[in-house]
Formats: structure tokens, sequence, C-alpha cells
């Protein structure tokens, strides 16, 4: 294809194009490109799922990627310029797999720790998140690929994420929903938006034109395009005439010619709203085309990228987004000259625990595991020892590293058949060797395949240890698994239904058996993609199962443990030891899309396995995985907390750093961890019920919260200590420039590092509003600056700078951002619980204002 596209003027192409190819392209051929035309020369473009990294156009056949951090780990660094580096990075991930869209990044606010994407999202707050996306968006962008800031908007929880109504109040979906995504429009201008699945005021917002006519377009001046969610297009004519330019992912369901043409003559849908849709999307191709002609028009071929420089950026940002929020008697770091035994216990101890699931999870090129960052990062003369101590899976762990094929390769084989109506199999359509137990089957299959058909797997599995081995099969479809022959799981006929690949697929089914060390067994797992039909006797295809939504499948297993004997040998060990590293928490099967967090709680025996470590060894440090809070019942028990959040492929070496002290920890919390769910703002109010979920807690989301009640939080917004102290002082205000909306004002002070090592301190800002005659939180985030890398007894004068955003409330009666003449407080401190500099300045008159 020739490259003449980059020059064509759309508004002649749009002249061009029949009607039927401009349906075609307002739809996808498949799950991760656009559509083509070659007639005309309109090349496709293909976008990748992010936000933590990039996948890749294949959930089956995956190119391994680099691994970030999530967003939460990403905010506590509370530094932009770094997270502008890290949309750089991304952005050169993204081209090495032949794609200039990434999805991403995610700016929805976490109203509650146990949202099932809470991981995904920058913070509670909404100032801070949008200062956040910009930066994401703004080192994206610079380097070519287009950002798809997500989900559009209040899309919070999972829990029926494609039908709940979230009630809210104008004013909080102004200042706290849709604020951070105003920023990045303001600051980044993304040039693309994905539609959240939810509705807004009941209508669904890719279907919602006062989301995305009236805000987005016309009041915020987005030219770019607006894609649904995966799935998340509902109807035909109402997200076209709303302004929804692209139905995602692809074969269309909706926007067909059988369909668009039927809503043509019923008037329900005008040519020139199908125009608008195509010259928004072909437009948008045009741009992303002209600055990456090499990839659009590339060989399409998906690399990975690696290097001692890639990992080394890596692991900066992991260490400096991880946050040290206990450490009695400065136990921490731990030196050589205090400790040289220590024992390191805990399940995620040697499991790869490195990012969240769903749209997030990626194949990674490497994992360096909690235990190998340790041990390759201990000080001289440091020894360390290693116990389990408990489980804390969700599903039973994956088994490739165990598996070999027939022909003795690493994985196991994997055979594509049809099916007849009956459900046998007819002819083998493919055959590729897979080195995952997990396999999703929705994309990059291979062609030839009917309505119908199964796969069969086949490997050897050989463990280290003899032992009662229990397996576990979970499905999205139907699957057996046979085990030397014997049939051992039968997630085929009946299935209880649970939240495998996004809520599409089955409970786990599980069998023990006695397995020999060194002796293999024979795994064979026979799969097909229909559904499981109401009634257990009815043949596939032929008398109501139908092909399942998602297709897929999760073949685990693990050493049956006595939970008891478990805990009391890691407590002997601990006891044995001179202090005790306990790396625990969340995963990707705790925290993905597709469902929310049963729980505040660390899953299985964690709570008991720190509580019985820690009573043996008061010198006990609990490293907690986690996107999001966890409850912390032993919080007054151990002498330290690193909070390690979700850390990306570097996560050893990084909590290894924190550990050892070669980073002084900076990071800051962007939540509030609370006591228990019942503290949250959004408990008794979180769910859906009845098809609607109701923002009670309006303006009051995190810390403004637990300040208007005066709930003490396990530990408070913006928290983090540093293996050194700070001082700030000399608080100065300038007068504001203009009472406008041309309003700036600016804060300035010294922070000085008065401890014994060099580190960084975060300084936060926060306004106090005069009375505006509505509810408003007291303290309100709304500036802050990293002060970077002082030395002992350092001291440097930073500057925080402020504009209308600052002052500005949204007026719901006269729908305008106000300023309301009066006193503003001004907090700054290192906190949301410790500002001890205050100030005030005086805003003499009134001002309004809409847009941006």
């Amino acid at each position: 294809m020739s490259r003449s596209f980059l020059n064509v003027s759309i508004t002649e192409l749009i002249q061009k194009l029949t009607l039927d190819e401009k349906i075609l392209l307002l739809g996808a051929p498949n799950w991760w490109n656009t559509s083509p035309i070659p007639r005309l020369e309109i090349p496709a473009v293909r976008m990748s799922d992010g936000p933590n990294g990039v996948r890749g156009s294949s959930h089956f056949v995956a190119t391994p990627a680099q691994c970030l951090p999530c967003a939460t780990s990403l905010a506590s660094t509370f530094d932009p310029e770094l997270i502008e580096k890290v949309g750089n990075f991304l952005a050169e991930e993204a081209k090495v797999k032949s794609s200039v869209i990434l999805l991403g990044p995610t700016c929805n606010i976490q109203r509650s720790p146990l949202g099932g994407r809470s991981f995904e999202s920058f913070s509670e707050d909404p100032f801070l998140s949008g200062m956040m996306t910009s930066a994401y968006i703004n080192g994206l962008q610079s380097r070519g690929v287009a950002a798809t800031i997500k989900h559009f908007v209040a899309n919070d929880q999972e829990h029926e994420r494609t039908a709940v109504d979230s009630v809210v109040s104008d004013r909080a979906l102004r200042e706290i929903y849709l604020y951070p995504f105003m920023i990045a429009q303001k600051n980044a201008h993304p040039m693309a938006y994905m539609t959240s699945y939810a509705r807004i005021g009941g209508i669904h917002c890719s279907e919602n034109p006062s989301i995305l006519k009236d805000i987005l377009r016309k009041e915020w001046g987005f030219d770019g395009i607006i894609m649904s969610d995966w799935y998340g297009t509902f109807s035909t004519d109402l997200p076209i005439n709303a302004g929804l330019d692209l139905e995602m992912p692809g074969p269309p369901r909706w926007r067909t010619n059988l369909l668009v043409h039927h809503c043509l003559s019923a008037r329900k849908i005008l040519v020139p709203e199908i125009d608008a849709r195509v010259t928004n999307l072909l437009t948008f191709i045009q741009k992303v085309a002209r600055k990456n002609p090499d990839i659009v028009y590339g060989d399409g071929i998906e690399r990975s990228r690696d290097s001692p420089e890639n990992r080394a950026f890596a692991r900066k940002v992991a260490s400096g987004g991880m946050v040290l929020l206990k450490n009695n008697g400065n136990l921490l770091p731990l030196r050589a000259e205090k400790v040289t035994k220590i024992a390191v216990i805990g399940p995620n101890v040697k499991a790869r625990v490195i990012s969240g699931g769903g749209s997030a999870a990626l194949k990674p090129t490497y994992v360096v595991t909690p235990w190998d960052g340790l041990v390759q990062n201990a000080p001289k003369g440091v020894k360390l020892t290693y116990a389990l101590g408990c489980y804390a899976y969700k599903y039973l762990p994956s088994l490739e590293n165990y598996m070999k094929t027939p022909s003795g390769e690493p994985g196991w084989l994997c055979a594509f058949y049809n099916l007849d109506e009956q459900g046998n199999r007819t002819t083998k359509v493919h055959e590729i060797v897979i080195n995952d137990t997990r396999v999703k089957l929705n994309d990059s299959l291979p062609k030839g395949l009917a309505e119908y058909w199964s796969i069969i797997l086949r490997g050897s599995l050989t463990v280290t240890k003899t032992m009662p081995f229990e397996f576990g099969l979970t499905v999205a479809g139907r699957a057996k698994l046979f085990v030397n022959g014997k049939l051992t799981i039968d997630n085929w006929s009946n299935q209880r239904p649970g939240d495998f690949f996004y809520g599409q697929g089955s409970m786990e089914e599980k069998a023990v058996m006695n397995l020999t060390a060194g002796q293999s067994v024979d795994i064979l797992v026979e799969y097909t993609n229909s559904s499981p039909p109401a009634n257990p006797d009815d043949d596939i295809g032929k008398k109501g199962a139908q092909p399942a939504l998602m297709k897929g499948l999760r073949l685990g297993g693990a050493e049956k443990l006595d939970p008891e004997l478990a805990i009391k040998g890691a407590a002997a060990l601990a006891a044995d030891s001179d202090a005790v590293i306990i790396v625990g928490g969340l995963s990707s099967e705790w925290e993905s899309e597709g469902f929310d967090r049963p729980s505040l709680s660390l899953p299985g025996l964690q709570d008991q396995l720190i509580a019985s470590v820690a009573a043996a060894n008061a010198k006990t440090i609990v490293v907690v995985q986690a996107g999001s809070a966890v409850s912390m019942p032993w919080v007054n028990d151990v002498c330290g907390i690193v909070q390690a959040w979700l850390s990306g492929n570097e996560v050893g070496n990084s909590i290894a750093d924190v550990v050892f002290g070669n980073v002084n920890p900076s990071g800051r919390l962007p939540l509030t961890l609370p006591m228990r769910i019942e503290d949250t703002p959004a408990y008794l109010n979180f769910g859906s019920e009845n098809g609607k979920v109701h923002y009670r807690e309006d303006l009051f989301v995190g810390y403004k919260h637990y300040q208007a009640r005066k709930i003490t939080p396990l530990f408070p917004f913006g928290f983090g200590l540093s293996y050194t102290t700070f001082a700030l002082s000399n608080l100065e205000v300038s007068k504001p420039t203009v009472p406008d909306a041309r309003f700036t004002i600016e804060v300035s002070l010294s922070v000085a590092n008065t401890g014994v090592v060099a580190g960084s301190e975060v300084v936060q800002l926060y306004i106090a509003f005069p009375k505006l005659g509505v509810t408003t939180p007291r303290l309100q985030l709304k500036g802050f600056v990293k002060a970077r890398d002082l030395s002992p007894g350092q001291s440097v004068r930073v500057t925080i700078k402020l504009d209308k955003y600052a002052i500005s409330y949204w007026d719901t009666p006269d729908r305008v951002w106000r300023a309301k003449a009066g006193t503003y407080g001004i907090h700054v401190g290192t906190s949301s619980d410790e500002l001890p500099l205050i100030s005030q300045f005086e805003l003499p008159s009134t001002f309004d204002w809409v847009g941006l």
C-alpha cells in the first residue's frame, strides 16, 4: 500500500467513500485494529492494551513485554517528571509491538479499595489523578503514540459494570469524576477517549450525548476519536448520534450493514452523523500515521525489547513508588551490622506478582521475584532462608514451569479441531506449542475454524517432590482434565458460574492426587468453545449450547499443604532468625477487571501467618504487594511495613533496594488506607443494587470523608516515611495576579534535609475554601512538588503555582465553575493530616468560567 493517505484531504476522501465503506470504518475487523479500505489506500492502525505495559495484539500467543508498576504505584511517586518518562518508555514499547495507540491511562477514581480495577487508577484524589494522567499522556504522545484515556466516566466498580447506572450529583460528577479527565484535556490533549461501560443519568456513556458531545467536544474542545470499551456498545443509532466514533472490538455487533442501513431507512440515523463519525476517525488515523509512518506501513511484526537501561529505568520507577509506612526503631534499612540471618517468608516471596489482572495483564519479558531480588542484593555477610508459610492464591498456580510437550519441549502442545453438530472432532486446523497454562482464546486464532471448535492440550508434568498434589481447572467454555488417561476434573457438563475471564467463566474445580518426585504424568485437557447448555444432555451447537463470548481455560496446581504445620514451620524459622521479611498481599487473581474484591482482608491465612511470625520475632517487616488498600490487623505487632504495590518486572530488585537501603523511599500514599472497610466513604453504597449504584458520599471521597467524619485512618492520604528527616519553613504567598479566570498565585517555601542520608520529600498544598453556601470539603489537594535528592543539611526553595482550578467549585444551578470572593486558606505539609504551614489570601471578587 502506498502512503498517499498521509497527504489526502479527509473532506475529499469522505466524498469518495461508499456508504458501506463508511459503515465498515465505524467498526473493527478484529480485537485490535481499525478497518482498512484498500481501494482508497486507507491503512489500518493497531492498538494495544496498557496501561502498565504494552501487551501486543494477542492474548493467545503473546509477545513478551516490559511490565511497569501499576497506576497507584506511579501516583505514589508524586513526580510528574518521572511519569512523563514512563509515557516515553511506553511509547517505545508500543512501537516495537507495531502499535500506535495505547489503551491507557486509566484515570477513574479509587472510590473504594474493593473496586476490581482500583490498581489501574492513580488515586482517590481528582487533582493528583489529573496531574499524573497529564504527565503520562504528554510522555506517550510526545513520542507519537496516541493515548486512549479511559474510562469516560464513573467506571469505579466491576459489579454489573455493563448495566449499572451511576447515580451521582452534578457537582460530584464535575468536581470528582470528570475532574481528572478535564485536567488531562487541558494539560495534555489526549488523542482518544474510551467510554465507560456504565450509565450516567440512566444512559450508557457510549450513547450519552450530554457526556460525549456537550461536555467533551463542545465544552472541552476535544477533537480526537471516541471509542467504546470492548463490547461497551449497546445499540446502533444511539451511540452514533451521541458521538461514539468507533465500536470495539470487531467484528462489530451493532455497526453492520444490515443494522445501520435499517436505521438510516428509518431516519434514526442521518448520513451527516455517519460522515461526522468517519471524519473524526480518518482524521485521527491520518494523524497517527503521519507521526508513525514506518509503524503503520511497516511489517506488523510484534517484537520485544530488553536492555540494561530499560531494566534500570523500570527498577527506578518501581522503587520510587514504594511507601515506607512503619519503621520502629529505625530497623530499616537492614544492614549487615544489624542482622546476619534473615528469614524471608510468605506466599508472594517466590511468586510472579507483577500486575493486576484483566486488560493490564501481559506476558513479561522477565520477572525478578522478591526472593531473587533479595538474594541477589543482600549485603555481604547476610544469609537468607525461606519458608512459604501459607498460600494466598485464588486459583491454583499455573503449571507451565513443570510442563513438557510429548516431544520434550517446554510447555504443552495445543491442537485445534473443528466440530460437527454432535460435538465430534473432525479436521485438525492447527497445532502450536504454548508456554502458559493460562490460555485465552479470544484473538489470534488460526484461520479455518468453524463456529464450534475444540482444542486438545497435551503435555507431561513432573514435580520435584513426592506429595499430594491438587489440580484446578477453570474455564470459559467447557473443558475436562485427564491425568494418565483418567478423567480427573469435569468442568464440562455442570458448571458453577465464577469470575474467571472478566466474569464470563466458571469456578475452579479441583482434584487431589499423589505425585512422585521425578515421575512424570500425562496431562490432557479437552476444551470446546461452546457455553454449558441449560440441559447437560444437549449436544454442542444443536440443542441450545451457544458459543462462549469469552473463550479460554486455566490449569493450575500445587502441593496440598497442611495449613497449621506450614504456619508453625514459618514461625519456627522466624524465631531462629535475626529479622524477618514477610512478602504477601494480593495478585492479579484478586485485583482484576471483571469482578470486585470480596473484602479488605488479605486472602488465605496471611493475617494469621503475619501474627504468628511477629509473635516469634519482634523484628518483623511486612512487604505488602497490592494495588489498593488492605486491612492490617497486625499493624501494631510488626516492626516495619513497606507498601510495595504491584511493581512490574523489577519488583524483586526494587523491594531489595528499599529494604537494604540502596534507595531511600520517597513514595507517598495516593489513597487513604482505612482501619476497616466500614470506615470507607463508599461503604453501604458500593456495588449495584437494582441496577443502580448511589454515590451518596458525594464530594467526600477519600481523605475528605475521613476528615469530615473525624475518622482516624490506618495511614492518611499523602503519608510516607523516609530514612532521613525534613523540615518545612518560610512559607510565602504571592498576591493574586488578576481576579478573573486568568487568576494565578505562587506559594513558595523552604525544604531542608535535617537527617543523615540523602532523600526526597513531597510537599503538599491543600486549599480551604471560604463559605460557599453549599457543602464543601474542608481541605482539598490543589498542588504538590517533589524536592528531590537533598543531601544531609541541604535546603532548597520550592514553588507551587495555583490557577483558577484551585479555587473553583461547580455551581449546579448556573452550570458554571465559580470562584467566590473571600478568604482562602493555604495549608502546606507532608500529608493530609500533617500540615504545619498555614497562610491565606483574599480573592476580591467572584468570577465564573466554563470550558477549560
